[in-house]
């Protein structure tokens, strides 16, 4: 199913306007590797400094070579059934305080733990070893407690991708998961397509032809191979699954190719796709009325998808 959505607020086109102002300009000339590439991780440490929500908690997870925060609404039991939630950022930058509202804001719609996953970036590993450290947190959640099949893996842009595959991960060692959300997911690393799409003039801050430069770089190589791609890899055995895009979002390309092949593969799939929006703009939280709304989707998605099934543990893949 997919389902478009009209823009209903004023803040929105202050916060696209923006976006095309500084943050276009910033991602198309910052420079990912070289003497200046570690300030990229400023967004990241400046964003520490936002108080947290007063009605969480928030337990402290180291993994192998990852980390995380266990974030839980206060008052409310732990249940079984939870979130894993993967940041975007390209694979480049981003961590777990610019994504701290989002997940905050999806403990307290669905009343379930939600754990926000630091995975190894580039500077420090490749996409693989990305992949692998998010097996091992979601792993993490297993040996914690969870069942596997009441495990709801989501993420947006980088980890949309992260979600998807780890969730491919599962399916190829006989292991169901709950379901996936992808927000505004990056799915296909070939941009050969994509960056001819209309979208790549309309997006407010993604500069698409410079998505080539940033794949070759965060998977180290200089070929794309088609099974780096969850969008090109078998689905057939995927649990339903969640996508919201923005209209004018270059990544729309991903989001609307992903819905199609779950279709064709017989997997359950929503699509909604917000007009006026910025990429990942449900991670505003509460900032923005279509961001709100787009999380209650999310939250409905999570309630319905968790069910009782019997655990199994999800091996590390060889990646790691």
């Amino acid at each position: 199913m997919i389902e478009v959505h009209q823009r209903s607020s004023v803040r929105s086109v202050v916060v696209g306007t923006a976006a095309k102002l500084i943050a276009r300009p910033a991602l198309a000339w910052f420079p990912v590797n070289g003497p200046v590439a570690p300030l990229r991780h400023a967004l990241d440490v400046g964003a520490r400094l936002a108080p947290r929500h007063r009605d969480t908690t928030v337990e402290k997870v180291a993994g192998d070579g990852w980390h995380g925060e266990l974030v839980m609404p206060k008052g409310v039991r732990s249940g079984a059934g939870a979130i894993v939630y993967f940041h975007g950022g390209a694979f480049v930058f981003c961590g777990l305080a610019t994504h701290r509202r989002i997940v905050e804001h999806l403990a307290l719609r669905t009343g379930l733990p939600v754990l926000a996953v630091a995975y190894r970036q580039h500077g420090r590993a490749l996409v693989d070893q990305s992949i692998a450290d998010c097996v091992d947190a979601t792993n993490w959640m297993i040996e914690r407690g969870f069942a596997a099949d009441k495990l709801v893996l989501a993420g947006d842009s980088a980890g949309g991708h992260l979600a998807f595959a780890v969730a491919l991960e599962a399916t190829s060692q006989g292991i169901a998961l709950a379901g996936v959300v992808g927000l505004s997911p990056w799915l296909e690393f070939d941009n050969t397509e994509r960056r001819n799409h209309a979208n790549a003039r309309r997006d407010h801050y993604i500069p698409a032809r410079r998505l080539d430069a940033i794949a070759r770089v965060v998977t180290g190589k200089p070929i794309h191979d088609p099974a780096m791609s969850p969008v090109n890899r078998d689905l057939a055995k995927l649990p339903p699954a969640l996508i919201i895009c923005a209209a004018d979002e270059i990544l729309r390309y991903d989001a609307e190719m992903m819905t199609e092949r779950l279709q064709r593969a017989g997997v359950p799939v929503t699509l909604h796709i917000w007009e006026g929006q910025v990429h990942a703009f449900p991670v505003l939280g509460g900032l923005l009325p279509e961001s709100s709304d787009a999380l209650s989707r999310v939250a409905e998605f999570v309630r319905e998808a968790v069910v009782a099934r019997p655990r199994l543990r999800l091996l590390r893949n060889a990646a790691g």
